[in-house]
């Protein structure tokens, strides 16, 4: 079978879990998947079956939409809620246009330093590897582009924002840099993919009805 299938990532699932599952289906096609998204995280996962998979790397170049909350005055060493937390540091008095303000510094190209808990590798091992065993190597800093940041809404202690953004862009970095930029510190407690390219939740096809999917696509 040659297909290119938009999945929905459900929370606590690894993305490599939604490609085992789909593989349990499709078997012996190869299945890969064009983009990793965090097991704390929901949302539009591009699984490629077949001859597919020779487009993950075009597929992976798409624009990516996400909605994320971001907890502020507060931090894990993962940057998101499977972390242990680090930090604490009070919240400075925020406005709407204060935030939108700090929010449009981060639109464009800019320079983001990938987190210690991820999948790069130093060395033929994984970051977070490394990172569980509580060491911390160098990383070089790259250029990710922004294409637009809009906040949905806020309180005292939280944001929600929607981002658009290249290939490459870590949002949980994103999240740690608009608090410092706001003057304090922050994480993800929530992260949702709501689009890549055309793929949406729309049509995207749930984990459970992958064999009905299956069954329609014959």
């Amino acid at each position: 079978m040659d297909a290119i299938v938009p999945a929905w990532k459900p929370v606590d699932w690894t993305s490599f879990d939604v490609v085992k599952k789909m593989k349990s289906y499709v078997k012996p096609s190869k299945v890969g998947h064009a983009g990793t998204l965090d097991p704390f995280a929901e949302g539009i996962l591009i699984l490629c079956i077949g001859k597919k998979t020779s487009e993950v790397e075009s597929l992976m170049e798409l624009r990516k939409t996400y909605v994320a909350t971001i907890r502020l005055g507060i931090t894990t060493d993962t940057l998101d809620p499977t972390g242990e937390f680090s930090n604490e540091q009070p919240v400075p008095e925020l406005s709407r246009a204060l935030i939108e303000q700090k929010l449009s510094d981060f639109i464009g190209e800019i320079d983001q330093t990938p987190p210690m808990y991820s999948a790069l590798k130093k060395n033929g091992v994984p970051l977070y590897k490394l990172a569980r065993k509580g060491l911390t190597v160098p990383r070089r800093a790259r250029k990710v582009r922004v294409y637009a940041i809009e906040l949905l809404n806020f309180t005292k202690s939280e944001l929600e924002i929607r981002v658009e953004c290249g290939r490459g862009t870590y949002i949980r970095v994103l999240g740690s840099d608009i608090a410092a930029a706001l003057g304090t510190i922050g994480y993800l407690i929530k992260l949702t993919r709501t689009r890549i390219g055309n793929y949406t939740a729309d049509n995207a096809v749930r984990v459970q009805d992958f064999s009905k999917w299956l069954f329609t696509a014959a």
